[in-house]
């Protein structure tokens, strides 16, 4: 029986979706936007941006979704395995954060005021995460307390 369900998850495992976070950016070359103006590249910014969101979305829920059926499928019932389904959108998500990198990018060399935006909103997110961070406690906590257990 282990040995069935060992097969069974090495046979599944390859078909699980990759969580987006997970994905890198494939090469898109800025020059492919080159002879865009500022507003133009404002535009295709929005684009690809709502898009990348788009598609992230739906690759968590597939990732989720082949993770519970992992998770089932090793604990309980094996046949839950045959569910994982492998569709994912990674490469169009790959693609996508290659598009949106490569337009940063031609944002930057124009000197564009989307690209000053950009880095603004990366530097506020950094500090957001460093807050969190440090905020986030270190040991075991109370229930609501929020206090680290003495040690």
């Amino acid at each position: 029986m282990r040995r069935l369900l060992a097969l069974a998850a090495a046979i599944a495992a390859p078909g699980c979706a990759e969580d987006p976070e997970d994905i890198e950016a494939a090469y898109v070359s800025p020059l492919e936007y080159r002879d865009y103006n500022c507003g133009q590249i404002g535009q295709e910014l929005g684009r690809v941006s709502r898009r990348v969101h788009e598609i992230t979305g739906r690759q968590e829920e597939i990732a989720d979704d082949d993770a519970v059926a992992m998770g089932v499928g090793l604990i309980l019932l094996w046949p839950a395995l045959f569910f994982i389904s492998g569709d994912d959108h990674a490469e169009e998500l790959a693609r996508l954060k290659g598009e949106y990198d490569a337009i940063q990018q031609a944002a930057i060399q124009k000197e564009c005021d989307v690209a000053k935006q950009i880095e603004e909103a990366r530097r506020l997110e950094e500090e957001r995460i460093k807050k969190e961070t440090k905020a986030a406690p270190t040991g075991p906590t109370y229930m609501g307390a929020g206090r680290s257990l003495p040690r």
